[in-house]
């Protein structure tokens, strides 16, 4: 049975899969949608990130698919309706790169409140911006309001709390006497609350109709004045030009932003060259660490699901 692999993956993994199966790994195939068709046409499994879109295109292309694997937790590059159709299973990474997540929230909130670590180049150059540099604030003390409280959002609130801050959450699908509020003693607000009275404001949402362009210009306008916004989870979810408009207004103090509507991200974005802003390429929940996880449930998933089927 053949796998195919479009993006990269750990190489660990990527060899047990070969033990077991005809695998092909060619992390450029993303890059080059006539090759990938013509893999699937006798593929069962095809294992993604977030850029190979699986489409009808693809899935058409796909007769013998019985399995999708995502290295990665976001399903919005995948038909998954036509999936559940068609009956091929779709496997994400749940959990697997929730650390790696929690930890980027955390880390880029402390540089922005901060504000002194992407400014090095003055100090090497002797300018000495000792005055400037010294209103920056602590971590410590400070609220953080999550939109979304699933496993990353509740890994993200048990480290902030470790370093004395007070977290709350919206999320409509968890019920206000969920025990889950109890165990992490975050407190449930609503998003207005969460806009209001945090400090830093972290999104862990998937993208859907109902999120999508959650964080226009006139939620950025409730936000608490000097506030941080912080996006990991899709770029839909953000107007982009009203975030570059409030961060070069100054009522918000900084953004970290690792998702964007188009990815690449345009040299014309509206969110390129702005103050105390912290752009990556979607790499919050890539790491050494979280890499060798993702991609290790991914490979056993899928191998248990050909081997099923074998059975």
């Amino acid at each position: 049975m053949k796998v195919v692999i479009s993006e990269f993956m750990d190489e660990a993994s990527v060899a047990s899969l070969s033990e077991q199966f005809n695998t092909v790994y060619d992390p450029g195939l993303v890059d080059r949608r006539d090759d990938l068709r013509a893999l699937l046409s006798d593929a069962r499994a095809l294992i993604v990130r977030n850029r190979t879109q699986v489409d009808a295109d693809i899935l058409a292309a796909a007769p013998a698919l019985e399995v999708v694997g995502r290295l990665g937790v976001g399903l919005d590059n995948i038909d998954s309706e036509s999936c559940q159709v068609r009956g091929i299973a779709v496997i994400p990474a749940v959990g697997a790169n929730a650390l790696a997540v929690a930890e980027y929230v955390i880390g880029t909130a402390m540089v922005l409140l901060r504000g002194a670590y992407t400014r090095s180049a003055e100090t090497a150059a002797g300018q000495w911006p000792r005055a400037d540099l010294s209103g920056g604030r602590e971590m410590a003390g400070k609220t953080l309001g999550l939109i979304g409280f699933g496993g990353i959002g509740q890994l993200t609130a048990g480290l902030a709390q470790a370093l004395g801050v007070s977290v709350m959450a919206y999320d409509p699908m968890l019920a206000a006497d969920s025990p889950i509020w109890g165990q992490t003693k975050v407190r449930p607000a609503s998003l207005d609350e969460v806009l209001t009275r945090a400090d830093i404001v972290s999104l862990h949402v998937p993208l859907t109709d109902q999120t999508r362009k959650l964080i226009d210009r006139n939620t950025l306008q409730r936000m608490k004045p000097g506030a941080i916004l912080i996006n990991t989870a899709r770029g839909g979810i953000v107007d982009e030009s009203a975030l570059a408009d409030a961060l070069r207004a100054g009522s918000l103090s900084g953004a970290a932003v690792d998702v964007f509507d188009n990815e690449p991200l345009p040299k014309e974005s509206p969110l390129a060259d702005l103050p105390n802003t912290i752009l990556t390429p979607h790499i919050a929940g890539v790491t050494l660490e979280s890499n060798i996880r993702v991609s290790a449930l991914i490979a056993q998933r899928v191998a248990e699901h050909l081997q099923g089927k074998i059975k």
